[in-house]
């Protein structure tokens, strides 16, 4: 008996398909690459901590807890990568995050590893 060949299922579910991709994607590697990805943020404009927090779960669907954000922050200031300052707004001091120029240089590594390591044909 003859098999017909498979058909390439139509343009709106390989766009569907791509977009669960897509999505699956961002949130694996913002888990895994938590603090390239609050890095990135930073890059965009100081933010503290809530803030930071709000605009994961927004952009990547991915809920923090302060018990790993801020650690994450301390973490990344020591390495020299953000600088803080307290800001009084409302009566309540928050810390706000900047990142520094090693911040920005590690970003641009990272960037190119992976651009190099995703490119590479050199795989057998």
């Amino acid at each position: 008996m003859k098999r017909e060949p498979v058909q390439n299922g139509t343009c709106l579910e390989k766009e569907k398909l791509t977009e669960t991709f897509r999505n699956e994607i961002v949130h694996r590697i913002t888990r895994n690459l938590l603090d390239i990805q609050m890095l990135r943020l930073i890059q965009t404009q100081p933010m503290w901590g809530y803030k930071i927090k709000k605009k994961v779960k927004t952009l990547f669907d991915v809920k923090l807890r302060h018990g790993a954000l801020y650690p994450l922050l301390n973490k990344m200031e020591r390495k020299g990568f953000l600088t803080s300052t307290e800001q009084l707004r409302g009566g309540r001091t928050r810390k706000v995050y900047t990142i520094t120029r090693k911040g920005i240089q590690y970003l641009g590594a990272y960037s190119s590893i992976l651009k190099e390591q995703v490119e590479n044909s050199d795989i057998t």
